[in-house]
């Protein structure tokens, strides 16, 4: 019987060294590749026993049906690059690691906010352009005069509050399918809309809509107080980047946060007449060295369990295990 082959697609990862940690045991055998594209997918893959995958290779239902693979496992939360209809029915599982960079994203979500209520990257722009003083960035507030606005009450979105909270921030929050007042009593649960008029800070933690459609339209943004600020760290399809740029003319919200953009790499060029309103971050927030420590090491512990017929910690689509062995 030859050895468990494992193919790791779409990272950058210097080594995988942690890969190889959990992934020892079971005598697998590793190989990688980008992954950018069908051919290139099954050049590295198509005899893999598991696949692990970042976020850029296309799982089709025609690689799909390339692949002789238990499971594909993909690092992070999103499975939007996998057909799983296709993969469900060609019998190859599907998991995903959902439960890591609590921490990180909450942490770079507070610090976006902060620096843009304190008006921070205005200020630097002014010194570095031989200004002094703080005459154009008045009116400043403290933290314990404003209303931070949580929108999604995960345990990103609970990180978030406790942060807020820590601060000074009298935080509200909305979610449909959370009791926030028994997961944290320190925030107050309202409607959307009354989130959107009543915070001076709006940060969003929620999923995607069903259908697609952005959580914040025109119809919303124009709902935000002027003077506002807007976080975005959890889905580029949640905000109308159109509506965004009218809003951010406007003043509701008067600055924006955004981490993670409908398209990535994002385009700025439609961000040019409000620039100086944006702070913009390459899809960042989720890491650290130990949270991607943390996803990486679950991720290969998903492959694990595949190669071991064990059941996923984190299941997305699940099939009959397979009992049939590599043999030479």
């Amino acid at each position: 019987m030859s050895a468990p082959l494992v193919a790791i697609l779409g990272t950058r990862y210097r080594d995988f060294a942690v890969e190889k940690q959990v992934l020892d045991p079971l005598g697998a055998q590793l190989v990688s590749g980008p992954g950018d594209g069908p051919g290139a997918i099954l050049e590295v893959a198509a005899e893999a026993d598991v696949v692990l995958a970042g976020s850029a290779p296309k799982f089709t239902a025609e690689v799909l049906s390339g692949l002789r693979c238990r499971g594909i496992v993909r690092y992070g939360v999103g499975t939007d690059s996998i057909d799983l209809d296709a993969a469900r029915e060609q019998g190859v599982a599907v998991a995903r690691v959902s439960d890591y960079g609590t921490e990180a994203v909450a942490f770079h979500a507070v610090t976006t906010a902060t620096a843009l209520v304190r008006r921070l990257p205005e200020a630097d722009r002014a010194v570095r352009a031989g200004g002094w003083g703080f005459a154009d960035l008045r009116p400043l507030h403290l933290p314990s005069s404003l209303v931070a606005g949580v929108v999604g009450f995960g345990r990103i979105g609970r990180q978030a509050a406790h942060y807020f909270s820590g601060l000074g921030f009298t935080v509200l929050a909305h979610d449909e399918y959370v009791d926030v007042a028994a997961a944290d009593a320190r925030v107050r649960s309202v409607g959307l809309d009354e989130l959107l008029e009543s915070c001076d800070v709006v940060s969003l933690h929620a999923p995607g809509t069903h259908d697609g459609t952005p959580l914040l339209d025109a119809t919303r943004l124009a709902r935000m107080r002027p003077g506002s600020v807007l976080v975005n760290t959890a889905r580029g399809s949640l905000v109308d980047l159109d509506a965004l740029v009218r809003g951010l003319r406007e003043g509701r919200p008067a600055r924006a946060a955004l981490d993670v953009y409908p398209h990535e790499p994002v385009d700025v060029s439609g961000f040019v007449e409000v620039q100086d309103q944006l702070l913009l971050t390459p899809h960042m927030a989720w890491y650290t060295e130990e949270s991607e420590r943390d996803m990486r090491e679950k991720a290969a512990d998903e492959a694990a369990r595949l190669l071991s017929g064990e059941p996923l910690r984190d299941p997305v689509v699940t099939v009959p295990t397979r009992v049939e062995d590599r043999t030479t």
